[in-house]
């Protein structure tokens, strides 16, 4: 099965596509913090100020999102999405040279690319199934994930050392010029894909992001992918929100080893990009996910437990944090985005995606923003343990739900959803 994807040259493409822009974004995902607590000075409330900014941006399109990508073909979708990122992201580069940089524009910045990146996202997650069949889903997940996995290992790194070298706001330049490369590549897929209804069957924007919410309300098994993804998401908001913060201020650590520290993430995810498809095999979709959600949570216990005046120690319990989280959060995520994929029929799996997305930004929201104000007005250790409180959600709602005994994926999708349906 795994050779397969490998003779298939437009999932070859998107791979190659999705490996280069995942290493631009990385480096950024280090660099614009960066830019605005080394440059700016910027303390708790500035940083989750960029962090609320880059969630709210997807929060407001993803459901519109959602309905728009099922009326046009993907891949032109996501080619524009990744142009339209190198702009913005590009602006960056060219204000610091210029001395202009500012706030606000980090801001505006960090609010337009999520943006473009949602429509982006919704786009290649809808797309993925008209590239491979639909029994190499979970195999060409893990494969894009173990690609994403390997380039974290290499941005994070090299990320934190541009930072040191040549300052945020260069490094931020690396991921415009990757939006461009993954443009251009997407760009020589010549599949077809499955043609969008004709105008004159659309409903409005709103009928049509309803019926991506109707799958999601009368399943049982997606209801609990997408509220467990909730509270992952909340901490992952949290953690988004005051990590750099709470290593740099509290525990004394530069960019560069921050930076290193990140890149063992990239071993661990790559490990779970490998592990999933042989999990899932052995234990089940339902269990693959609770174990997920279970490491990811542990792992993430280890932050706000790091001594403060004990380097050495502190950097211990942070590359815990990525050895644990990050292999169970990738078997987790491989597995999630391969049963929505599977499940939900490619006339609907843009809203569906929309609406996923949209929900778990809104968590993500709550989570930087929580985590922001308690990190000012009480402490970044407490602001961590803030978090956690969302994975141990995450973990509760998937034990006690169906989807925890669901041993493997459907065989075909359910049948297109109509007002009155009713999806076991």
């Amino acid at each position: 099965m795994a050779g397969t994807i490998w003779r298939n040259p437009a999932f070859l493409r998107v791979f190659t596509a999705s490996t280069v822009s995942t290493f631009g974004s990385l480096v950024t995902r280090t660099a614009l913090p960066f830019a605005a607590i080394l440059v700016l000075g910027a303390g708790p409330l500035e940083v989750a100020a960029i962090r609320a900014c880059e969630i709210v941006g997807g929060l407001v399109v993803g459901l519109v999102a959602g309905a728009w990508v099922d009326r046009l073909f993907r891949r032109p979708v996501m080619i524009a999405a990744d142009l339209g990122q190198a702009i913005v992201l590009g602006s960056i580069p060219i204000a610091a040279i210029g001395n202009w940089l500012t706030m606000p524009q980090l801001v505006v910045v960090a609010l337009l690319a999520s943006a473009l990146s949602t429509f982006h996202d919704v786009a290649d997650n809808a797309y993925l199934p008209t590239v491979v069949e639909r029994d190499e889903l979970v195999t060409a997940n893990s494969a894009l994930s173990a690609s994403g996995s390997v380039a974290e290992v290499s941005a994070f790194s090299i990320g934190g050392v541009l930072v040191q070298l040549l300052t945020a706001p260069i490094a931020i330049a690396v991921d415009a010029i990757s939006f461009v490369v993954s443009a251009v590549v997407l760009g020589t897929i010549h599949r077809a894909e499955p043609r969008p209804a004709p105008r004159t069957e659309r409903t409005s924007i709103v009928a049509e992001i309803v019926d991506g919410l109707r799958p999601i309300g009368h399943s049982p098994i997606l209801r609990t992918i997408v509220l467990a993804g909730s509270g992952a998401h909340l901490l992952w908001g949290s953690f988004g929100a005051v990590y750099l913060l709470f290593a740099t201020d509290e525990l004394g650590l530069g960019p560069a080893t921050i930076g290193l520290i990140a890149a063992v993430g990239g071993i661990s995810s790559l490990v779970g990009a490998l592990l999933g498809p042989r999990a899932n095999r052995r234990f089940g979709v339902g269990r693959c996910i609770l174990f997920g959600l279970i490491a990811f949570t542990i792992g993430n216990a280890l932050i706000p437990l790091a001594p403060a005046g004990a380097v050495a120690i502190a950097i211990l319990f942070l590359v815990g944090q990525q050895l644990i989280g990050d292999v169970g959060a990738t078997i987790e995520e491989i597995t999630e985005v391969s049963l929505l994929q599977t499940t939900v029929p490619n006339e609907l799996l843009g809203r569906v995606n929309g609406t996923y997305n949209f929900l778990t930004h809104l968590f993500l929201l709550v989570g930087t923003i929580g985590a922001g104000l308690i990190g000012e007005w009480v402490g970044l250790r407490e602001a961590l343990v803030f978090g956690l409180l969302g994975g141990v959600a995450a973990v509760a709602l998937v034990w006690f739900s169906p989807l925890r005994t669901l041993r493997e994926m459907p065989a075909a999708p359910i049948a297109a959803i109509v007002p009155g349906d009713h999806i076991a």
